[in-house]
């Protein structure tokens, strides 16, 4: 008894739709060929991600939008400041200056140090 006598295949088949019954079998056939496709898949190395679904993966992403730093401060500078902290600590007077004064005034003495 050899699996290529049809005899044999007639009741492979009847014992099949006497244990699941004649509703399961499309069922059946449907898991089964997805198991076979997923197979073939892994064999192939692929995935069973669609090719769309792999392009939108693979996209590139959006371009970064850099904003522009805003511009220096030129006008009087808060107390906090730190470059109003260290020229008063030089001993200078910040009182109605700018900020390039101040950095002016503070450069030269350091640099007469």
């Amino acid at each position: 008894m050899a699996f290529d006598d049809p005899l044999v295949w007639v009741l492979i088949i009847a014992v099949v739709v006497f244990l699941f019954g004649a509703n399961k079998i499309p069922g059946l056939a449907k898991a089964f060929g997805q198991a076979k496709k997923e197979f073939d898949d892994a064999s192939k190395g692929t995935t069973g991600t669609t090719t769309q679904q792999q392009a939108q993966y693979y996209q590139a992403p959006p371009p970064m939008v850099y904003q522009q730093a805003p511009p220096p401060q030129t006008g009087m500078p808060a107390p906090d400041d730190p470059l109003v902290i260290a020229a008063q600590r030089e001993g200078i007077d910040t009182h109605g200056k700018t900020r390039e004064q101040i950095a002016s005034e503070l450069s030269w003495k350091l640099n007469r140090k």
